[in-house]
This record gives structure tokens, C-alpha cells and sequence, in this order.
């Protein structure tokens, strides 16, 4: 019997917070050396999503090594707005939460002030009362030891514990150590996943024949 789901956040049920692509955005719109940015994200983003470096320090690495003709508030004000929520796949996560029939938690990785904002911005707090994000536990997926120290401190048997995901690493590091695992494609999949898990969403949801898109 599945008792509790965990949840990736980025291209699962919020878009990434800052992917390649949003770092490429950024560097169009800020014109910056996508090479020379990225060499230095690089050399960061481990201690950056571990919350060992804060957003300040990351952008004096990244971008404000130099004088620009931007500010420190504009680059992270268009850094914050890439994030934009899935709705059909975080309206089901609603749902899930309301039934009360499973712990919810989030394993995610993501910087402290990124995670933060997003948590406030689309209320996750409302249906997640967990969240073993990196920036918290300084471990990031697919390191096993952040699914292992989610189960112990949820007290959850791995089998009786499902990660979605969907990134093809991180669910098999999951399932190495006996979690259940949804790869993620699609909503429609999810539900089709779940119900295979024996995970009830009935009268609720149904499935869609499009992709959620973002507001």
C-alpha cells in the first residue's frame, strides 16, 4: 500500500526554476556570455542548490563580477519570474492532499531563495507539509542519502513510498533503494501511473487531451 508520495517540483508541477533554458533567457536578456556564464554556474550551482552559497553570492560569481548597466534587483526579479506552475498536474496534487488518504512531501533541488519564493508564490504549504529541498538538507538527487533521509524522517517502508519525477536519474536512484517511481511525462501518464500504484484520485481529475499549459 502506498502511504506517501514525494514530488519534484521543476517540469513536474511548476516549470524549472532556473534551468538552462531560463539561464540562456537570461543571458539574451541581459546580454551576458552564455559561455563564460555558464563556465561559472558551473562552478557553483553545488553549493548554490546545497544553501552553502546564497543568491548574492551566486550573482557576484555569475553576473556581478564586473560593473553592469543592470541591477542586482532587476536580474532577480526576471530570474524569479520564469517560474510558472503546471495546473492540471498541481491541481491534482490539491486534490491528492484534500482526499487525506497520503503524507505529501516535496524532494526537489533548488537554491534557498528560489525555493522559497516558489513555495510562497503558487502555496504550496497548503497541500505540502514536507519539503526535503536540497538548499534544506544540503544533499542533492540523485544522491541516495536525500530519498533516505525522507523516509526516515517520515518513518516510510521505500515501498510504501512513490517519487515522481521527471528526470530519468533521479527515479532510478530512488528505485536502487526499493522507493516506488513515477517517471514523468505528461498528466495523463501520471494518472495512468498511479492508478497502476494503486493511488485513488477518483471523481476527480480526469485526464486531458492536451498539456497543461502555464497562466
Amino acid at each position: 500500500m502506498i502511504t506517501t508520495l514525494f514530488w519534484d517540483l521543476g517540469d513536474v508541477l511548476l516549470s524549472n526554476g532556473w534551468d538552462r533554458d531560463a539561464r540562456r533567457r537570461a543571458c539574451e536578456r541581459f546580454g551576458l556570455d552564455w559561455e563564460d556564464f555558464q563556465d561559472r554556474h558551473e562552478h557553483v550551482v553545488d553549493d548554490f542548490e546545497t544553501g552553502r552559497t546564497d543568491l548574492a553570492q551566486y550573482l557576484e560569481t555569475t553576473v556581478f563580477f564586473e560593473p553592469r548597466p543592470f541591477t542586482f534587483a532587476e536580474f532577480k526579479a526576471f530570474m524569479f519570474a520564469q517560474s510558472q506552475e503546471a495546473p492540471a498536474p498541481l491541481a491534482l496534487v490539491r486534490h491528492i492532499h484534500a482526499q487525506g488518504r497520503h503524507r505529501l512531501g516535496v524532494i526537489n533541488n533548488e537554491s534557498l531563495e528560489l525555493n522559497r519564493y516558489r513555495i510562497d508564490r503558487f502555496r504550496l504549504r497548503e497541500c505540502f507539509p514536507l519539503f526535503f529541498s536540497s538548499c534544506y538538507v544540503h544533499l542533492r538527487k540523485p544522491d541516495v542519502a536525500i530519498y533516505r533521509l525522507a523516509l526516515e524522517v517520515t518513518q516510510t517502508p521505500a515501498e510504501e513510498a512513490v517519487l515522481v519525477d521527471d528526470r530519468a536519474i533521479n527515479v532510478e536512484a530512488a528505485g536502487r533503494i526499493g522507493m516506488q517511481t513515477i517517471h514523468f511525462r505528461d498528466y495523463n501518464q501520471l494518472l495512468a501511473c498511479l492508478a497502476e500504484l494503486g493511488v485513488e484520485v477518483a471523481g476527480s481529475l480526469e485526464p486531458t487531451n492536451r498539456e497543461p499549459t502555464n497562466p
